[in-house]
């Protein structure tokens, strides 16, 4: 068996992935094509599992599992001396802005504590807050009727994380290259990556291509079922903020949150059957827009800064495809988390790392594999 392994993909799945191979003695070369629209790079990074209530089972599995490793991965390498990742406990605004959502409130706080005691992260103490103690932890927030308070919940940076890992990978001599990977099967089996001039001969390869990963398709003879979502998201500038404005959420697809140097994220559109497109439209930004004012008014005071636009690598069933490729022998996928991927990404290319390695993987990938689309 041939020692190299090839990372084609350099997103927060990739990277984390040659991170571990790395850190692990393995030779690894992370191949990214840094493509407009990569998803990490646009993310808003909320760590907070526990509110989602319309994924399936196996969603939370890996969501949880995810949550709860990242103070394992930011202690490793912070020992590094790489520190610079953006995460923080900041906690989050589950808000309900009439009557009616309001009643739904302590149901949703009852099964939020249920999770919580079965071991799911980043939660924290939960409370039922009125108008008056929301505003005073989101400011600019509007006359809601109430809202859960939830102490853990985290948020992170995506360009910030994959460039620590990128550079954790390095440090323990993982190769970086910029390109396009081009896959070189032969009878099913994987021989090596070409990359412009340079063919890197190696028997196993992790495709991280997020919403590319279905490009090989017609080359490994399979149907990979990730498709883009289109998604914009709008920063902002409010010098009256500071990083620590909880997360706000909600019953609606769009959240806020804050950063450093007075930064508020608020997003987003989804745009399914967007396809590749990357540009910022006039609908998508009133879309997000008429919904943050709706909550949070005192938003309105901002300046617009820029507006990002990602593209989520969605499948049918809202799961990412991990693991080994049945029928291409050396060939690994790690990709298509949709709107998930930089809460359960970093943990799921360690995960197929360590399957590549024949090491414990640390969660069932089954649940995850492509198979499960053939039936």
């Amino acid at each position: 068996m041939n020692r190299d392994v090839v990372v084609i993909g350099g997103g927060i799945v990739g990277s984390a992935a040659a991170y571990e191979l790395a850190k692990s003695g393995v030779q690894v070369t992370l191949i990214d094509e840094d493509k407009p629209g990569r998803a990490t790079s646009a993310g808003a990074g909320i760590i907070c599992p526990g509110t989602s209530f319309r994924a399936p089972i196996h969603h939370f599995t890996l969501s949880g599992q995810a949550a709860g490793y990242y103070p394992v991965l930011l202690d490793e390498l912070a020992s590094l001396g790489i520190t610079h990742t953006g995460y923080e406990t900041v906690g989050c605004l589950y808000v309900a802005t009439n009557e009616n959502e309001a009643e739904k409130l302590p149901i949703l706080k009852t099964l939020m504590e249920e999770r919580k005691s079965s071991g799911m992260p980043n939660i924290g103490d939960l409370a039922i807050v009125d108008s008056e103690e929301a505003k005073r932890l989101f400011p600019a927030i509007g006359d809601i009727h109430s809202a859960i308070y939830l102490s853990g919940a985290a948020r992170l940076d995506g360009r910030l994380l994959r460039q620590s890992l990128i550079e954790a990978a390095q440090k323990l001599g993982a190769n970086v290259i910029a390109g396009s990977g081009v896959l070189q099967c032969k009878d099913g089996n994987v021989e090596g990556v070409q990359v412009e001039d340079l063919i890197i001969a190696t028997d196993r390869v992790i495709l991280a291509g997020g919403a590319w990963s279905n490009q090989y398709r017609d080359l490994i003879g399979i149907d990979i079922p990730i498709e883009p979502q289109k998604g914009q998201i709008l920063h902002l500038d409010m010098r009256e903020t500071t990083s620590s404005w909880p997360v706000v959420l909600g019953f609606h697809s769009h959240y806020m949150l804050t950063f450093p140097d007075h930064r508020v994220v608020v997003g987003a559109t989804r745009e399914t059957g967007s396809g590749y497109d990357t540009e910022v439209t006039v609908g998508g930004v009133q879309e997000v827009v008429n919904e943050a004012l709706r909550i949070a008014p005192g938003l309105s005071r901002g300046r617009v800064v820029e507006v990002r636009v990602g593209l989520r690598p969605a499948t049918p069933d809202l799961l990412p495809i991990l693991g080994e490729v049945p029928s291409v022998k050396g060939l690994y996928l790690a990709a298509g988390h949709g709107a998930n991927g930089l809460t359960a990404g970093a943990f799921s290319g360690i995960a197929v790392s360590r399957q590549v390695m024949d090491v414990e993987v640390g969660i069932d990938l089954e649940p995850y594999s492509i198979q499960r689309f053939e039936a």
